[in-house]
């Protein structure tokens, strides 16, 4: 029985292609400078647009070398819960709500729900 076991590659483990007459696409290398004292290096392809600020594996922004810093894009002040609120209520039926809430605390009618 051993002798007719049948002798292979594993599927999927080894590639069958050989780099033999590929040819890459052609690549420049782009250094990055971090301020923390790092330098990056990424290849790119040559028709490629390099960004001109990529982020450091220590968090901080690097720049690329011989370019200058990008202007920060404007951005829009984070809507808060009150913000929101606002859009829906004026001030005048937000106190009127509190009033209400508060006279019926006061009166007892107001009860804990039970888990």
């Amino acid at each position: 029985m051993a002798e007719r076991a049948l002798r292979g590659m594993k599927i999927g483990a080894n590639s069958m292609e050989s780099e033999i007459g590929v040819e890459l696409a052609p690549r420049i290398q782009a250094r990055y400078d971090c301020p923390n004292g790092h330098t990056i290096l990424l290849p790119f392809a040559a028709g490629a647009d390099v960004p001109a600020v990529w982020e450091c594996r220590c968090g901080a922004q690097a720049l690329l070398e011989d370019a200058t810093r990008p202007e920060p894009k404007p951005t829009k002040p984070p809507r808060t819960h009150w913000d929101m609120l606002l859009e829906r209520r004026t001030i005048a039926e937000l106190e009127d709500l509190l009033a209400e809430r508060l006279d019926l605390l006061r009166r007892g009618e107001l009860r804990r729900r039970s888990a």
